[in-house]
């Protein structure tokens, strides 16, 4: 199942919490060979953990997770803007309209469809929340895997050669790819709108702290 968990309610969710950044650490770490810091509980954190982003994961039958995504309004620090501004021109992406996602990270024990869920997830999120699009730095490995969930981006920014390119993505919400992505992910939208609708007690509404910067 899919829950929406803000940082500052992580601890309500201990176990599932620390296999995430568990997770993180075995992909982007010891998988991808990315330059992170991993603590010593083997868990991989950054500076915009401490910014009470909003979490989607997908929590296993045993309540371990199995994939997750990362995500932060632009009107406050993102990664987009701190680290990769050459992406944008050095222009900052900053609107109550765009969020940025990041940390799309997959367990090795996830099953074939969790990518399409969290996909789903991140469009359940543009839906409810209003959100016109999502910015996202990706590598060339990932446009395959967008394509396949049926949800890719618009690339509006490149730098590197090979293996070396990165890119900059914006991805524009509407029902079409909402209902695309729930076909491919094999999750009903009604599910997955019962799954937004109880990680936020039925009564919903974005997070102030999350929201402002």
């Amino acid at each position: 199942m899919l829950r929406y968990v803000y940082a500052h309610d992580l601890n309500k969710h201990r176990d599932l919490a620390r296999s995430m950044f568990v997770d993180r650490a075995d992909q982007f770490k010891a998988r991808l060979g990315w330059d992170v810091s991993v603590n010593a509980l083997g868990e991989e954190r950054d500076e915009y953990d401490a910014l009470n982003p909003l979490y989607v994961i997908w929590e296993q039958p045993d309540g371990s997770h199995g994939g997750s995504m990362r995500f932060l309004p632009s009107t406050g620090p993102i990664m987009v803007n701190d680290v990769f501004p050459e992406l944008t021109g050095g222009e900052m992406i900053r609107s109550p309209l765009i969020w940025e996602c990041t940390r799309f990270c997959l367990s090795r024990n996830a099953s074939g469809n969790v990518a399409g869920a969290l996909t789903l997830a991140g469009l359940e999120i543009m839906r409810n929340f209003n959100i016109a699009h999502f910015a996202g730095v990706f590598d060339r490995r990932m446009v395959r895997i967008y394509r396949s969930l049926g949800f890719s981006p618009e690339v509006v920014g490149t730098i590197g050669e090979g293996r070396d390119r990165i890119c900059l993505g914006l991805w524009d919400y509407s029902a079409e790819a909402y209902h695309r992505v729930a076909q491919r992910a094999g999750i009903q939208p009604e599910l997955s709108a019962m799954w937004f609708d109880r990680s936020f007690g039925g009564t919903w509404q974005p997070d102030p702290v999350a929201l402002t910067g």
